[in-house]
């Protein structure tokens, strides 16, 4: 019997290979974008949930411009840039247009998000620091938003940075809490001010007794270590009831607005100027 054919190692399969050049594609669209300065903040309200009427603040959330003039939300390129300094001058760039939203509207909270990976980039604490110099006021009005995941990655760091920039006057939100697996001892030692309840836990809460369990452990944490709390991806109004009975602070989703790049307080404005 002729002996066997060696089998030839398997190359990438059709589907890897189209995964890599979307990707590629991906990646040099961003830093396109980046090197030309071609973002945008897209604006979400995040309302009292005892007064749904009333904006606490709002998030500003990164997007891009592509060359053909589209618009493009985070979650389709995050990935592919999060360990890169493209990331870096991203979180550069959002931090530069928060800060000035804030400044020509005295009147408004901002919340910005963060990776940890940024927070003791050089270039970025020159952007801060500089935005802090031409207001006084803005320290106060601005929220840094940090994923779980993110934060545990350099908890030290964040830990440190925290301590410094709350003294300024800065707010933290701990994002996604839920997510990842955030030690119980590192949240004690976080002290973030605000701390967000992931989706997976709000979407459908309304009928979901366990999610309503876990929502209900969630807030102890955050009244143990005296953090207002922020339920994220609220779609429905019969969630947003149970919410604000289990006794959530703030709620965030669809069901009061989506993210928008005209900014809505520009809007609520002229509606009052027209009354």
């Amino acid at each position: 019997m002729p002996p066997r054919a060696a089998r030839r190692p398997a190359g990438p399969s059709p589907l890897d290979t189209a995964a890599h050049l979307r990707d590629r594609a991906v990646l040099s669209m961003v830093e396109q974008a980046v090197e030309h300065r071609e973002v945008r903040l897209a604006f979400q309200p995040i309302v009292h949930s005892r007064h749904q009427d009333k904006i606490a603040f709002y998030e500003g959330l990164i997007r891009v411009v592509d060359p053909t003039g589209r618009i493009i939300p985070a979650s389709q390129f995050i990935t592919q840039i999060e360990e890169r300094e493209t990331g870096r001058l991203l979180d550069c760039l959002a931090l530069e247009h928060g800060l000035r939203i804030l400044a020509k509207n005295p009147g408004i909270r901002l919340s910005i998000n963060l990776s940890a990976r940024s927070i003791g980039y050089p270039k970025w604490r020159k952007v801060l620091a500089r935005g802090l110099s031409r207001d006084k006021t803005v320290a106060e009005r601005l929220i840094l938003e940090i994923t779980e995941a993110s934060a545990m990655l350099v908890p030290e760091l964040v830990t440190q940075a925290m301590r410094e920039l709350q003294k300024e006057g800065i707010s933290f939100a701990l994002d996604d809490f839920g997510a990842g697996y955030t030690a119980l001892r590192y949240l004690k030692q976080f002290q973030f001010d605000i701390l967000k309840i992931d989706g997976q836990f709000v979407r459908g809460i309304a009928t979901d007794a366990d999610n309503q369990v876990l929502t209900r452990a969630i807030i102890a944490i955050a009244q143990q270590f005296d953090m207002f709390t922020v339920a994220e991806f609220v779609e429905t109004f019969d969630d947003a009831n149970i919410l604000a009975q289990l006794g959530v602070d703030c709620l965030q989703g669809f069901y009061f607005a989506a993210p928008t790049i005209e900014p809505p307080w520009r809007a609520s404005l002229t509606r009052v100027l027209s009354a």
